[in-house]
């Protein structure tokens, strides 16, 4: 889910590659005519999301092309004017509008990309991996429901009914995932376009199952298997998308930072101007262009109890004035050290105080995710309240303000009222979430000097 909302050129590239891949499906068309044609697109769709969006593609588009050829749907010339076609349209449209943005005329970013990464192998700077990484690795996370690949995929290649449609599906995009392997630098997102074809095949299994069930008990069996496994994935993929969202720290002290500068703004300041830093790990756990345009103040979260200090304005009347943020992302070591650097600051988002020049109070910090550990019965909780016995009135009571808690955006306390319910009902057995501090929210201090504060810097 994160990863869809990113402006990533796989994911714009993705959406296209599924409508071309959905195209390559067999049987769907009334006549081969229509088949050429449907052939034909996809194939030029594939061409020209290669050239604008990732060269890449083209090791996806070289197996879907020789599986066409050798099966004689289409002949070698309509392949050619098909490709033609789709590389003049995707060479107009990435040269025409990437010239106008960087405003260097003419220019071809995935051809740049290309020659960096394959040209001149820079692309191991970013990290290698095992040559078999997205097969033992990659491939079973993005598939995640385990049947697919132990039963329903090798059920379509042993079944003669099912095995040549199968296969026809699987063999290119298998074999694009081979042919990526030999590329150090690995990612997930990479190998991303084969995901929808994998589970068109396991979808045929799981329909050959479902629709014998009621034919003999091994069918019937597998079939509430195949239930199960779903609601079994369903769970395990939600309580990972709640744990992802505590990885990014960044962005949730942005937000945080957007709701308690209004607050701490002078009433005389016109136009009202806020000058943030924010440190490596803030930047790289979720703070994108987006969130540093502030939410309306109806969507901020609330800054109750939040910072060190009187606020010098009303919630109602700092959330309704127009502010002006200015942000800095240096990370030149030299700047860092100078105090003179830090004096034109207001805000500071850092992970080490240690770091941060000058006299500033700490008005919150935020935890992220730090790992999972099962907490057996008798183990402390670290929150109080006896758990075990059923005494824990404070955490029964803790339950009915989980949603509160949501709307704060407190998750550690979101966390810690489950625990405490959920252990009740396992009898102390538990998974629990650790977190820890990552992001410090801080603010100057404008105190007058030699006044002792909790939190100075």
């Amino acid at each position: 889910m994160y990863y869809a909302s990113r402006t990533l050129p796989n994911l714009f590239a993705f959406g296209l590659v599924t409508i071309a891949l959905a195209k390559l499906l067999p049987g769907k068309q009334s006549s081969s005519r229509a088949r050429s044609n449907e052939l034909r697109t996809s194939l030029s769709l594939l061409t020209a999301t290669g050239i604008i969006f990732r060269s890449e593609l083209a090791l996806l588009l070289i197996p879907h092309t020789l599986l066409i050829l050798l099966g004689r749907q289409l002949s070698l010339r309509s392949i050619i004017n098909s490709g033609l076609c789709g590389a003049l349209i995707g060479i107009l449209i990435t040269v025409s509008v990437d010239s106008l943005f960087w405003r260097r005329f003419p220019l071809w970013p995935e051809l740049s990309g290309f020659s960096y990464n394959i040209l001149h192998s820079q692309s191991s700077n970013w990290g290698t991996s095992a040559w078999h990484f997205y097969f033992t690795s990659a491939l079973p996370r993005l598939l995640f429901n385990p049947l697919i690949t132990i039963l329903c995929i090798p059920l379509c290649l042993a079944h003669p009914a099912l095995r040549r449609p199968a296969a026809s599906i699987l063999i290119p995009n298998i074999a694009f995932v081979a042919l990526y392997s030999l590329q150090p630098h690995k990612e997930w997102r990479f190998i991303i376009y084969v995901i929808p074809p994998l589970f068109t095949v396991a979808a045929m299994g799981a329909n050959w199952i479902w629709t014998r069930r009621s034919k003999t008990l091994i069918y019937r069996l597998l079939s509430l298997a195949l239930l199960a496994s779903v609601l079994v994935s369903f769970t395990a993929s939600a309580f990972m998308l709640a744990i992802s969202r505590l990885n990014y720290p960044g962005a949730e002290a942005l937000n945080r930072l957007h709701a308690l500068a209004p607050l701490h703004l002078s009433p005389d300041t016109q136009p009202p101007i806020v000058h943030v830093h924010m440190d490596t790990l803030s930047c790289m756990t979720g703070i994108t262009r987006f969130l540093q345009i502030p939410p309306p103040s109806p969507l901020l979260p609330p800054a109750v109890g939040a910072a060190t200090g009187k606020p010098t304005l009303s919630t109602a009347e700092a959330t309704s004035r127009e502010i002006f943020y200015v942000y800095d992302k240096s990370e030149n070591e030299t700047l860092l050290l100078d105090p003179l650097f830090w004096e034109r600051f207001d805000w500071v988002l850092a992970e080490s105080v240690e770091r941060v020049i000058g006299r500033w109070v700490i008005a919150e910090t935020i935890d992220a995710y730090a790992g999972v550990k099962i907490v057996r019965p008798g183990e402390g909780s670290g929150m109080g309240g006896d758990i075990e016995s059923g005494k824990d009135e404070e955490g029964t009571r803790a339950m009915g303000k989980v949603v509160q808690m949501l709307k704060k955006g407190d998750w550690k306390g979101v966390l810690e009222a489950l625990e405490r319910y959920g252990r009740l009902a396992t009898g102390g057995w538990w998974v629990r979430v650790a977190m820890e501090p990552k992001i410090r929210i801080m603010r100057r201090e404008k105190q007058i000097v030699g006044q002792v504060m909790g939190g100075d810097w």
